[in-house]
């Protein structure tokens, strides 16, 4: 059973075309996500692309790519695609790390291999401690509440769980990282299952396999997940760098 990092990274994305080729402190975004990577304890890295651009700049810093379509829907798409082609074994372990995910270690990423250190793991993700009170109520911070095993019960962009008695009782919220480790096997299922009800609701992928039966293991861990969507984010990055 090996360790595969795939990274998805496509140029065309509607807020920030060709993000993933971006300078942060001299090196394209993905080369910082690359090295990120090759820090854990995987066996192999490489990034899954829809263009020749992100897969030359790869090569260029001595990285491995994959092409893909450019007509996947997901970067889990992308990531199944990446898979099948390079010939992966079904107990194989996949972690998708996003490409605009800078700061990402590979001490967190470690924490998403060691989930499959349960045998019963097939899915698995993570999620940090919510300390900013703005984050409780922000759309665009997804929460996950999870059972007593750690497995996640639901994900939404609304808060979670709702507050009835404040006077009385403050639970934790923890927000998800958007980091995913599968096997093979289970990453081939999930993206031949269409669309559900949840999903369309929330745009989370992720409904989709809880709604189809499929267990997701969370971990908590103390990372932020600063992704990059924007040049504005990039900029207030280098601002604050």
């Amino acid at each position: 059973m090996a360790v595969n990092i795939i990274i998805p990274a496509r140029y065309a994305s509607t807020r920030f075309p060709g993000k993933p080729l971006a300078l942060i402190q001299g090196k394209p975004m993905i080369q910082h996500v690359y090295e990120a990577a090759l820090s854990s304890m995987a066996d192999q890295v490489f990034v899954a692309t829809d263009d020749e651009r992100i897969a030359n700049c790869v090569r260029d810093f001595g990285g491995q790519a994959v092409m893909t379509s450019p007509t996947l829907p997901s970067g889990t798409d992308r990531c199944g695609a990446a898979a099948r082609q390079s010939g992966l074994a079904d107990n194989d372990i996949i972690i998708n790390v996003q490409g605009d995910e800078p700061f990402i270690t590979g001490d967190i990423i470690n924490l998403l291999i060691h989930q499959f250190d349960n045998p019963d793991t097939r899915i698995a993700t993570l999620c940090s401690k919510i300390t900013k009170v703005e984050e409780i109520n922000d759309p665009n911070k997804v929460k996950v509440v999870f059972d007593k095993n750690l497995k996640a019960i639901y994900f939404s962009r609304h808060t979670i769980p709702y507050l009835r008695n404040p006077e009385q009782f403050t639970p934790n919220y923890y927000k998800h990282i958007g980091i995913y480790g599968y096997t093979h096997k289970i990453l081939q299922e999930l993206i031949q299952l269409p669309e559900s009800a949840l999903e369309k609701s929330e745009k989370l992928e992720q409904l989709r396999w809880i709604e189809n039966g499929y267990s997701i293991y969370v971990s908590e861990c103390e990372y932020e997940g600063i992704g990059v969507d924007t040049p504005e984010d990039l900029e207030q990055l280098t601002v604050n760098s």
